[in-house]
């Protein structure tokens, strides 16, 4: 019988992804199916229902596949994977969230295939733990306090991975002109000073801090505006206080923005009032942007802000303390100038889309055996290779 031809030797990756609604972690898997490198990598998606951001992958050229992803996963769903994984050669799966974490996690060791999970909080849970220990998955997270936690729950160094989340530097850049079109629509005057909040308006994002720093605000910088670009379950509460505090001709709640480099060049201040973060894009895209931020000291927000060179980092919760920040900020056109251009700087030289992706396919190629990229034909794998692929192989 003729030998099959041996395939043209790219990685396939699967991305096994827990939610697809509007967020840093379905931002940190568009970027990164869309920066690694297609004559290296060849990217497949399992997701567990259809939405915008699915929408997105295949725009990108990435096949998508849905499959539910409840906490207990389905047996219909692994076989599935386990099917993907046989029939179209994937040779790493990469999950995010627990509940595909799990569901990768036993695809990975029915099949013998390497599993990296991809931690976006700032410390990991129970069941990322569980999984990691019955299933041998390697763990990547995106910031020190996460690396540290890890390495304390008892990770082994081997299995464990510090990646950061980085920036696309090109596309996030400083722009020499406001927008006055955008500044109207918001109900912001042309010249008035401008603090933004960017993210979900949910709990963990400390939004209600951000609208007690307006209402401070008031009696410092009377002039000053403050808009929130995002959606999220506390919108009602949040346009509850805005009324009851008479702060709506100052506080904008203009939703989700498409071009956000177009809103970070509206802004002379980001604040970001967050009660737990990883990694946040929002400071990161800001930074790049030349905004001068302002943020809480929470997991892995002292990596990326130099406290009084690149932003100031301030207590959880403290509305008081942030306002005396953002107000020094507003005050000093020469400060702002000053920390945004060493923010930018920063990002470029740590915190780049390019670094985190090159770091990201290089993980995905160290865990691929030599026996599987000279053994691979179509459609099949060596029985030594599918043993090969079993271990641990340290990063």
């Amino acid at each position: 019988m003729s030998e099959l031809p041996l395939e043209t030797k790219r990685i396939n990756v699967l991305e096994v992804i827990g939610n697809a609604i509007v967020g840093g972690m379905e931002t940190y898997v568009t970027r990164l199916v869309e920066h690694l490198p297609s004559d290296r990598f060849s990217v497949m998606a399992l997701c567990p229902f259809e939405s915008h951001f699915t929408d997105h992958l295949r725009q990108l050229d990435a096949e998508v596949l849905i499959a539910p992803m409840p906490d207990d996963p389905l047996w219909s769903s692994i076989q599935l994977g386990c099917t993907l994984v046989r029939t179209r050669a994937i040779d790493v799966l990469h999950a995010h969230l627990s509940n595909a974490h799990l569901l990768a996690g036993i695809i990975g060791r029915i099949t013998g295939t390497p599993v990296v999970a991809t931690i976006h909080g700032r410390q990991l849970n129970t069941i990322d733990v569980e999984i990691h220990r019955t299933t041998g998955t390697h763990l990547s997270v995106v910031c020190k306090h996460a690396y540290f936690h890890a390495m304390g729950l008892g990770v082994h160094p081997s299995q464990l991975h510090c990646i950061p989340n980085g920036v696309d530097t090109h596309r996030f850049a400083p722009k020499p002109d406001r927008n006055a079109a955008l500044r109207a629509r918001w109900g912001v005057p042309a010249a008035a000073p401008l603090v933004g909040f960017v993210g979900r308006l949910s709990p963990e994002k400390g939004p209600e801090v951000f609208l007690r720093v307006a209402r401070v605000m008031q009696h410092l910088a009377p002039d000053a505006h403050f808009v929130m670009v995002g959606e999220g379950p506390m919108r009602s509460d949040l346009l509850r206080f805005v009324d009851q505090y008479g702060l709506k001709e100052r506080v904008h709640l203009v939703g989700l923005h498409e071009d956000m480099p177009e809103v970070y060049a509206e802004l002379d201040v980001l604040l970001s009032t967050s009660h737990t973060e990883a990694m946040p894009f929002a400071l990161m895209e800001a930074m790049a942007c030349g905004v001068p931020v302002i943020g809480t000291r929470v997991g892995g927000v002292p990596d990326l802000i130099q406290h009084g060179q690149t932003g100031w980092l301030i207590t959880p919760g403290s509305d008081q303390e942030a306002a005396q920040r953002v107000n020094a900020l507003l005050g000093s056109a020469a400060e702002r100038e000053r920390m945004g251009r060493l923010a930018r700087m920063r990002c470029i030289q740590g915190f780049s889309g390019e670094t985190s992706c090159t770091a990201m396919a290089s993980l995905f190629s160290g865990l691929v055996p030599p026996a599987r990229e000279t053994q691979r034909r179509i459609g099949q794998v060596a029985p030594a290779a599918r043993l090969a692929r079993g271990k641990s192989s340290p990063a």
